[in-house]
């Protein structure tokens, strides 16, 4: 098998792809799957070897390589693994799969315990930051898993990122990591785009504002750089409002699971819900602006 790929990548969208694009940049060898034909056409100009499925891009992973798998949610991993063309009945002991969608965290305990059924490792790996962060390496994951995992994996996480956290050893400490951080990063979101609606409302410049907000107290990240699209009408899909959805509704229900009432939680998940029914799921989550601008 000398010609054995180390790493596949199943789902090279915006995320999937940018991980890619930093490996490639880096000489990786890489191989790819996405049952988007542009994706998949863009990972191969990255120069990804393509596979036509997870069971074909399986089949020509190393003894001991990773399957990086970078799709939306828990029914796009299931599909990976065990539907039509799956991967996960071709696995063996010593591969690993890494998943870096947001999940809720049974989902990553069952997908873990059902490949630890034929020997094969999970490492729990969302990761969060953004294509560009993601493409220079620079974008922050949260990893879970064994020790052994951890230890054989260090070229592949070194590589994709220079903000890797350890955050467990328990499938779904990951998962929990992250949802964590999503709910409070859908939390900043709502607050700055209905500060800066307020803003225009008081007959402000909200650029202006803005440039007061980065420099002061009322500082994000995800603020800063969703409002700055937001103001001047760029809402073209770099995190889609569908995302932050999702993961605010995982989130409350990880929360309910331990009796937790995150009230400020709670509401940017309505405020999700509501950008939802407006019709505008595959715009990017800056159009939260939009929203609070209707109130």
């Amino acid at each position: 098998m000398s010609n054995a790929l180390s790493v596949v990548v199943v789902g090279a969208g915006n995320m999937g792809g940018a991980m890619l694009a930093r490996l490639r940049d880096l000489a990786w060898t890489v191989g790819v799957h996405d049952t988007d034909a542009q994706a998949q056409a863009k990972a191969v100009a990255e120069g990804a070897l393509p596979f036509a499925s997870p069971l074909q891009a399986v089949r020509s992973l190393a003894p001991d390589g990773v399957m990086l798998i970078a799709v939306v949610d828990a029914a796009q991993t299931e599909a990976v693994l065990w539907g039509a063309g799956g991967a996960g009945g071709d696995l063996k002991p010593g591969q690993t799969v890494m998943l870096c969608p947001t999940l809720g965290p049974k989902t990553v305990q069952d997908q873990a315990e059902r490949l630890a059924q034929r020997g094969v490792d999970c490492m729990d790996a969302p990761m969060s930051g953004g294509p560009l962060r993601a493409r220079q390496g620079s974008m922050s994951l949260m990893v879970a898993c064994s020790e052994p995992v951890w230890q054989r994996s260090q070229d592949l996480l070194q590589a994709l990122s220079q903000q890797v956290f350890r955050v467990g050893v328990r499938a779904g400490d990951g998962a929990r990591t992250k949802l964590v951080n999503n709910l409070l990063a859908a939390v900043n979101l709502a607050g700055a785009a209905e500060a800066l609606a307020l803003a225009e409302r008081l007959g402000l410049e909200p650029a202006v504002t803005l440039s007061v907000i980065e420099a002061s107290s009322g500082q994000s990240w995800i603020g800063s750089d969703r409002m700055r699209r937001a103001l001047v009408g760029d809402f073209e899909p770099r995190a889609h409002v569908s995302l932050l959805a999702k993961d605010t509704g995982l989130a409350i229900s990880a929360a309910d699971e331990v009796a937790y009432d995150p009230p400020l939680g709670r509401l940017a998940r309505d405020l999700f819900a509501q950008a939802m029914a407006q019709g505008w799921d595959q715009l990017d989550d800056a159009a939260l602006f939009q929203l609070m601008r209707q109130r």
